[in-house]
């Protein structure tokens, strides 16, 4: 594990939501989090007996490559405030510009933010009245390319200073390379961020990333893996753990923005991907294209109803689905197929052990499990289980 700097416990521990192990020595956090994925095999009968461990973190701190940070205040009537929010306060923002996860750029850009809105008076939108302008900042960094992408979310409301902001932003040294700043416009009830129209204030909406040698363009709104040394290495072990590809198809279900899809289809015959989320299937086609990969095809739409649009059967099945783990339905589908290998990548190894109880009763057992702490600091652990049919 490596760490340039001393860090000292974060001065909002207690008071952020982001992080859940503040001030707890990484090896008691590495210890603690692998206890609780011993602890969910037992309560859910999983055969701990093949699981690998835990892959701890190379390092604790500025691995994350996205925030979203949402404007507020603490009390009613307080100061504008640009940050998290507060643990247990869901209504209470606190600013966090000297976060540990981050580069040093995101919090340059957020205190220049957060001063350019105080000085100016703007409002913050309130979710209970639905009016007011700042809304959220959302600052995205290619590891590899070295590039910056910022996207200030706001209502229609007017009164934003476009041109200064942009003149701010520009203005800021920055240990990397400011490529974009957008803003997204966003009226909606709901309390996320939400595209009811995007404006490039300067540059582009996107930012280049490079994951074991394929090159990938980031949308302002695509997902993205958020540690990428971490799914480089998630991602090679897990392909190590694939038989023999070549001349077989296979399915990469919720795959996202492709990047496993692609990494495959480099020795695959084909390979069908499925995402939900538009935007993400928009970005795999177009970074296929990027790569020079024409043997992988992207489906949008609900797995569920997707699946029986293909008609060409898998030789190989992997998964990556989101928190909420597959549906029921899903698992039966998949079962169904009854080829020996599925691979599944988890991002909840709780909802993965659910899965994995319905899989058991259709004939298919982990014969290999390792988890990944590729988010120190919090809760999430993801994990890599292959599973083979019964014979």
């Amino acid at each position: 594990m490596t760490n340039m700097e001393n860090f000292k416990e974060c001065k909002l521990n207690g008071l952020c939501g982001g992080c859940l192990h503040q001030g707890v020595p990484y090896e008691e956090q590495h210890r603690l989090k692998n206890q609780q994925v011993l602890d969910l095999f037992d309560r859910f009968h999983v055969d701990a007996s093949v699981y690998q461990g835990m892959v701890p973190a190379e390092t604790p701190y500025r691995y994350r490559n996205k925030m979203e940070y949402t404007f507020g205040d603490v009390e009613i009537g307080g100061p504008l405030e640009l940050g998290m929010h507060q643990k247990g306060r869901f209504m209470s923002i606190v600013t966090c510009d000297e976060c540990q996860l981050v580069p040093e750029d995101f919090n340059r850009i957020l205190s220049a933010t957060l001063n350019f809105c105080r000085e100016r008076e703007y409002s913050f939108y309130h979710k209970k009245t639905h009016t007011g302008l700042l809304r959220n900042l959302v600052v995205r960094h290619g590891v590899r390319s070295n590039e910056v992408l910022v996207n200030i979310i706001t209502s229609s409301e007017e009164g934003f200073d476009e041109a200064g902001y942009v003149e701010l932003l520009q203005g800021l040294e920055l240990d990397n390379t400011l490529v974009g700043i957008i803003r997204t416009f966003n009226d909606s009830l709901a309390d996320a961020v939400i595209d009811e129209g995007t404006k490039i204030l300067y540059g582009r909406d996107f930012y280049y990333e490079e994951i074991l040698g394929l090159k990938f363009q980031v949308k302002a709104f695509a997902f993205f893996q958020t540690n990428i040394n971490a799914v480089e290495r998630l991602y090679s072990d897990a392909l190590n753990l694939l038989p023999d590809i070549h001349e077989k198809t296979v399915y990469d279900l919720y795959c996202g923005t492709g990047t496993i899809t692609q990494l495959m289809a480099l020795k695959a015959k084909k390979v069908y991907g499925v995402e939900i989320v538009e935007d993400s299937v928009e970005a795999a086609r177009h970074n296929a294209e990027l790569n020079g990969i024409t043997n992988c095809e992207f489906l949008c739409g609900d797995v569920r109803k997707k699946l029986d649009e293909l008609t060409e059967k898998p030789d190989m099945i992997v998964v990556d689905p989101p928190r909420a783990g597959m549906h029921d339905k899903v698992v039966h589908m998949l079962c169904r197929y009854d080829i020996p290998e599925i691979l599944y990548i988890s991002c909840n190894p709780k909802t993965m052990c659910m899965n994995l109880e319905l899989f058991k009763m259709n004939g298919y057992e982990p014969v290999y499990m390792k988890s990944y702490d590729n988010f120190p600091m919090t809760k999430h652990v993801e994990t890599c289980c292959l599973l083979r049919r019964r014979v």
